[in-house]
């Protein structure tokens, strides 16, 4: 009977620590959509312009490297979860900053700098035959690698955040499980898209007509797909740092909440815009933000004589 019993509380004890992580892991991922998104958008631009044939091997090197890198940062995550947890905070706050900067860089990008002719540089250097091909794929994988670094570090610091005040074996349980699964979940998605105009390429050469059809509208969906989720990923990042900022000063979180708390009230505002108002308001603090440290940064790579120009 001891033993019964001690199997059964053992038991019980796992599978709490499994609800635990479950949960946390998918606080976590919610956390974490902003970072995901810009994640996808920027490594499915990182690998196009290589060969069609060459696109999943550069795309599966490129996952090695992250891989790599996940074995550096979740370490490093839990060593300072250990011995300097009061360091949480500050890099949480660091990484929402950095998001929201990024966020307003790609803005700022968008419509001060026109690339017309570096995409037409970059187009006659690829169809030029003498273009060294495995240089340029491991250009691209080195810039691919260095562009997940960052963003996998922002990713286990907000998710080190989550679990800050779980147990060690919850951490690192929670840490591995949202290291692995944004690591497959992206690049296998990254893999998929990359290979969409060559499936819709392959379906128009069939025979049957609904077939082709479907070709020409995967054909047309490649484009636009990407574009979504540069968007869609540039608005997350401003939510996303946004709301890391104004809940960890913990003065603008609450005036955050009271206003949307009390706007609900309103007859013309409604339960739904009232409970997206701390969303917007997030988002909107994340704009400010990003703007700021842009300004900051544009100011000192003048003085400085250095460029502002996002990693990847």
């Amino acid at each position: 009977m001891p033993l019964a019993s001690s199997l059964l509380a053992l038991l019980d004890d796992i599978a709490t620590l499994l609800d635990d992580v479950s949960v946390m892991s998918k606080v976590a991922a919610r956390k974490t959509a902003g970072v995901l998104g810009d994640d996808l958008a920027l490594n499915a631009q990182q690998v196009t312009g290589v060969r069609a044939e060459r696109e999943l091997p550069v795309v599966w090197a490129v996952a090695k490297g992250s891989f790599r890198n996940k074995f550096i940062l979740v370490p490093g995550a839990l060593l300072i979860s250990a011995f300097i947890p009061w360091l949480v905070t500050p890099l949480l706050m660091l990484g929402g900053a950095f998001l929201c900067y990024e966020g307003f860089e790609k803005l700022a990008h968008r419509f001060l700098h026109d690339d017309t002719e570096k995409r037409a540089e970059k187009l006659a250097a690829l169809a030029d035959p003498a273009t060294d091909m495995v240089a340029f794929e491991r250009t691209k994988i080195r810039g691919a690698v260095r562009t997940d670094f960052i963003l996998s570090a922002e990713i286990i610091a907000i998710t080190l955040g989550t679990v800050a005040a779980a147990t060690f074996t919850t951490q690192v349980l929670v840490l591995s499980t949202i290291a692995l699964a944004v690591t497959v979940g992206v690049y296998g998605l990254v893999a998929g898209i990359v290979k969409i105009d060559d499936a819709g390429l392959a379906l128009t050469e069939r025979d049957s007509a609904a077939l082709q059809k479907l070709g020409h509208g995967l054909l047309w969906l490649a484009p636009w797909l990407m574009k979504t989720l540069s968007v869609v990923g540039t608005a997350a990042m401003f939510m996303v740092g946004g709301g890391i900022l104004t809940h960890g000063y913990h003065a603008l979180g609450h005036w955050i909440e009271n206003t949307a708390e009390h706007t609900l009230d309103l007859p013309w505002i409604g339960s739904v815009l009232g409970g997206l108002l701390p969303t917007l308001m997030s988002a909107a603090v994340g704009v400010v933000a990003g703007a700021v440290i842009f300004g900051v940064v544009t100011l000192g790579s003048r003085l400085f004589g250095r460029s502002t120009e996002h990693p990847g």
